[in-house]
């Protein structure tokens, strides 16, 4: 232990997002864990044929792992399989794809390493074994999880009220299913205001989506799975331009698998 600059053992599981060669054997691999954050450490010898977990340590898959930290990377020494969550994905492009752009996203709302992100770890864990149960459209599991990230890094849209001055688009005692379309229609959504903004505050630019795309969007962000389900082609089309638009505004970075979704 002395000789690779190990300190401590701790234990956590996790989520692999993604992983890279090391050397003639070993890996690097990239997870989302859920009391540590996101960790990147050795795995030794994986990549050889007689590795004990070297499949357990791949993109997807929910592991519990020992690990020691090292002087720059830590050290993978177990790990056991909790959920492969990819298995479903390897014969399914659109599955597939969809959560690869879930991993990207998820690396990128927690760009400081060992930063606790257990809400993140939670949303991805759900987002991953919704996609696996295949009970909704992949793309819908996609932008719900995009828009509960940006909620949770704090970024939420505001979609029943103007992001500057605050004026409703509804009653404020009802449901957001029941925005009426007469008053969405008094509303544009830019996205770097933060959301709606009502004929007063909008900017140049601004997109004037379809009332029932945006109550679709609240439909994602609440869990409203009966109406999501409903809702027509062009609308969910139309949210997911929107929704990527907005995160990669946010994050500052283009997430590059998005782009293999919208082909999927």
């Amino acid at each position: 232990m002395r000789e690779n600059d190990l300190v401590g053992a701790y234990r956590d599981d996790g989520i692999v997002l993604r992983t890279h060669k090391l050397g003639e054997a070993d890996r690097i691999v990239t997870l989302l864990a859920r009391r540590t954050g996101r960790v990147r450490a050795v795995a030794k010898g994986v990549r050889r044929t007689k590795s004990r977990f070297g499949a357990r340590l791949e993109p997807f898959t929910h592991v519990d792992l020992l690990m020691h930290t090292g002087r720059s990377l830590d050290y993978i020494t177990q790990a056991e399989t909790v959920r492969p969550y990819g298995e479903p994905f390897s014969s399914d492009y659109p599955r597939y794809t969809t959560g690869t752009a879930m991993l990207e996203t998820a690396e990128k709302f927690t760009p400081v390493e060992k930063e606790p992100a257990m809400r993140q770890f939670l949303l991805l864990v759900g987002g991953l074994r919704a996609l696996g149960e295949g009970a909704h459209e992949p793309r819908l599991i996609l932008d719900a999880y995009l828009l509960r990230s940006l909620a949770v890094a704090g970024y939420a849209p505001a979609l029943d009220e103007c992001a500057v001055c605050g004026t409703r688009a509804a009653d404020p005692d009802g449901l957001q299913g029941a925005v009426t379309s007469a008053a969405l229609r008094a509303f544009a959504f830019a996205i770097g205001a933060g959301g709606l903004v009502c004929r007063s505050c909008r900017t140049p630019g601004a997109a004037t989506p379809a009332p029932q795309t945006v109550v679709l969007m609240g439909a994602l962000m609440r869990g409203d799975w009966a109406h999501a389900d409903s809702s027509e082609h062009r609308h969910r089309a139309e949210c997911s331009g929107l929704v990527a638009a907005y995160l990669q505004w946010h994050l500052e970075h283009s997430i590059r698998s998005l782009r293999h979704v919208e082909h999927a």
